[in-house]
């Protein structure tokens, strides 16, 4: 396959950036895309050039490294998968492909398609946990937890913190990230003890950073790659309004 590639550089945080065009004329259609960049990063490197850079760590659809924006989407033409699980047999042969970083206020380029995401970490550490005691794990029956209680928090708990929502998102919301850290806890007993001071700090966190307001316009839930349910964000609504009302009372 003959491929063109439209791809943002910028060198450092603090400088201006660009679009720069590179043609690969032997990509594999069985490629995945993060293979045909390492194709192209060969290429520069023996050229003596800089090279692309972009995160990437297990290339199996889990870390959510490999967020970036591909023909104007984040992940890509695909539904349901990261940027690594993207194979280059979605594009047609002599095609133009445009790559660019997350564009959010929040999630401010680091170098080239890397951009940093540590506002997520700073919301997980302000309640996205569960403190217990550490010691010997206790008998997995010992805790009787519902199947719907069970299925409820595995879906809230597939999100993968792509950051996909924030940049698919006009407003630039994390609603739909923290939403699931927030229903995938609450809906377990050992995440209910927390409850009302998690999801109080993590809003709180998350009104902190650069996000914007969540309207409800749904593009998280239609680009998210892992399908995380925009109900998400009404658990956390539902969350949020009843801590208050807690400490409100007292």
């Amino acid at each position: 396959m003959r491929i063109h590639l439209q791809i943002w550089r910028q060198a450092a945080p603090a400088t201006s950036g660009a679009f720069e065009s590179y043609t690969l004329d032997d990509v594999d259609p069985r490629m995945s895309f993060l293979e045909m960049l390492d194709l192209l990063n060969e290429r520069l490197a023996a050229q003596g050039k800089r090279t692309v850079a972009f995160d990437h760590d297990c290339r199996e659809g889990i870390c959510g490294q490999c967020g970036v924006f591909i023909d104007g989407r984040p992940h890509g033409p695909g539904q349901g998968i990261t940027t690594c699980q993207l194979h280059m047999r979605s594009f047609e042969d002599g095609a133009t492909i445009t790559l660019e970083p997350w564009r959010a206020e929040a999630f401010p380029v680091v170098c080239d398609l890397v951009v940093d995401r540590s506002a997520f970490d700073r919301i997980i550490a302000a309640g996205g946990y569960v403190s217990v005691n550490t010691g010997t794990a206790p008998e997995a029956n010992a805790t009787p937890i519902s199947k719907e209680d069970a299925e409820a928090a595995f879906d809230a708990a597939a999100c993968i913190g792509c950051g996909a929502c924030v940049a698919a998102c006009k407003n630039g919301a994390a609603s739909l990230f923290v939403g699931a850290k927030v229903a995938h806890l609450a809906s377990l007993p050992q995440g209910r003890v927390e409850r009302t001071r998690r999801v109080l700090g993590m809003v709180e966190q998350m009104e902190t950073e650069s996000f914007g307001g969540c309207t409800l316009t749904g593009a998280c839930e239609a680009e998210c790659p892992k399908r995380i349910s925009i109900r998400q964000i009404a658990r956390l609504n539902f969350e949020y309004l009843r801590a208050r009302l807690l400490r409100w009372l007292g």
